[in-house]
């Protein structure tokens, strides 16, 4: 059956580590296809923490243009909110029900994954494959349901780049080349003058 991974998040921005999971995912043949999943705007948040979702959405379909085994998925910003997993991977079963779907999530969360809702329906009904992230082992590898991947760590964060822009500093390589580009020329995140040289 052909399995497809679904990496969620806010993607603000999608960067080179997104990218790059994705790519291992499906070149080291754990899925099919990576389906990266974007999140809706939390209303609760306050407006600058977050773009709007079309200006993500257009960042995701820029970085996954002609990107093998990586698509981008739109599913969550027609569903009601809040957006819990498991209602958006029931919904695409539902829609796509000859498709496998996986959950991918980091380490970091698969410590407080029991929390989440329906939990062990996740993993019973979908599966979930765990990425390891720098300080988050995964201690309980057996667990049913569950698939540890050694994917190459990298410790890099939106959050990061949002702080990174808003300074100047130059964010070509940490960002999909067109995203960059989307950024700079939109004038996104606070995006500075960037600075020349190097370090004083």
């Amino acid at each position: 059956m052909y399995t497809v991974g679904i990496l969620g998040g806010s993607f603000n921005p999608v960067h080179i580590g997104h990218m790059m999971l994705a790519s291992y995912l499906v070149q080291w043949g754990y899925v099919d296809c990576v389906w990266l999943t974007l999140s809706p705007r939390n209303p609760i948040k306050e407006p600058g923490e977050l773009l709007p979702d079309t200006k993500r959405l257009q960042m995701l379909s820029i970085a996954a243009k002609g990107a093998k085994g990586i698509d981008i998925c739109d599913i969550e910003l027609s569903m009601p909110t809040p957006s819990y997993t498991i209602r958006t991977l029931d919904e695409l079963h539902s829609r796509y029900p000859e498709i496998r779907f996986k959950l991918i999530i980091g380490s970091d969360n698969w410590q407080i994954f029991d929390q989440w809702r329906e939990a062990q329906r996740i993993l019973d009904d979908y599966g979930v494959m765990v990425y390891l992230r720098p300080g988050y082992p995964v201690d309980d590898e057996h667990v049913i349901g569950l698939e540890v991947v050694h994917a190459p760590m990298i410790d890099l964060s939106s959050t990061f780049i949002r702080r990174a822009l808003s300074k100047g500093l130059n964010m070509q390589y940490f960002l999909p080349e067109g995203v960059y580009k989307y950024i700079l020329e939109n004038r996104l995140y606070g995006v500075a003058p960037a600075k020349t040289g190097g370090r004083k």
